[in-house]
């Protein structure tokens, strides 16, 4: 062996991951070297336990470089790859962890959109008035159930047909089925919007072609989404799901936590509808966020 090559580990199928590792040394990132560290670990794991053909690998970089060929300023396939593999729940999950009873977090979804109206307690955030009324009762206390004054509750959803506003320009009106509440002393906040429905994630791309290639289905079931921050406590960014969904147990994203299953419940009271300005039938929910303080 010549001098300068003694130490020197060169590749084999049996020391792959130690070989490209060792070229990280002289790395001056400890957390970049961190990382990279254990993706090639598992990364090499894999291929040496599914052994891909030439011709398999090769769809693998073909399905990564569509995917990136399908982002643009109003989708980004990969979060949409993220969200399918599970991959974006668990890191919201070890980024949000919190105390048994406090309101848990799910995804925030690509649809939320900054600077919402804010409105005045019992307004209405839908536009068209198309759907079935719904009126949503909270409240948002501490963990010592003590009202939060002052919260922001940031909430939207889909229309009656199951798109958001944003899919549909010109089709909806602009913040359609968004608004912004807050609460008083009491902690409490209620407004007017619509019943929730199921509907599809996009899958005419390729993370699409691949939950039809794994038998899944792409439904997401009916939800309300929020933020919920307040001076002094840790932001949530949650759901709340409709108790008979069809679509509770195969949502594709892994939105659904038990804790965020609420009951719908159907009201045919035309008195009650005019207190509360909608139409009669209707539907009303009712929530707590439950709020931690912040670090």
């Amino acid at each position: 062996m010549p001098e300068g090559d003694r130490g020197i580990t060169y590749f084999t199928e049996a020391t792959s991951a130690e070989t490209v590792i060792a070229r990280m040394a002289a790395a001056d990132n400890p957390r970049l070297a961190e990382v990279m560290r254990s993706v090639i670990t598992h990364l090499h794991a894999v291929v040496k336990e599914v052994e891909p053909t030439y011709e398999e690998w090769m769809a693998a970089i073909q399905f990564l470089t569509a995917t990136g060929q399908m982002c643009d300023d109003k989708r980004q396939e990969y979060i949409l790859l993220s969200d399918v593999l599970g991959v974006s729940m668990l890191v919201d999950a070890i980024n949000t962890r919190r105390p048994t009873g406090a309101t848990e977090n799910t995804v925030l979804g690509p649809f939320h959109v900054d600077g919402a109206p804010e409105l005045a307690r019992g307004d209405t955030i839908s536009q068209d008035g198309k759907g079935e009324p719904l009126v949503v009762f909270g409240r948002v206390v501490d963990l010592d159930d003590r009202p939060v004054q002052g919260a922001a509750i940031d909430t939207w959803q889909t229309s009656h047909d199951g798109f958001y506003d944003v899919q549909q320009p010109g089709v909806q009106p602009e913040n359609n089925l968004r608004g912004i509440f807050h609460t008083g002393a009491d902690g409490r906040f209620s407004y007017r919007t619509i019943k929730p429905i199921y509907y599809g994630i996009p899958d005419d791309g390729p993370v699409g072609q691949m939950l039809n290639g794994l038998g899944r289905g792409n439904v997401r079931p009916a939800h309300l989404h929020y933020i919920v921050t307040a001076p002094g406590y840790e932001a949530v960014t949650t759901h709340i799901f409709v108790h008979d969904d069809p679509y509770l147990a195969s949502d594709p994203v892994f939105g659904v936590k038990e804790s965020l299953i609420h009951e719908f419940v159907h009201h045919d009271d035309a008195a009650r509808a005019a207190e509360y300005g909608v139409a009669n039938p209707f539907w009303t929910v009712e929530t707590d966020f439950v709020l931690t303080p912040s670090a």
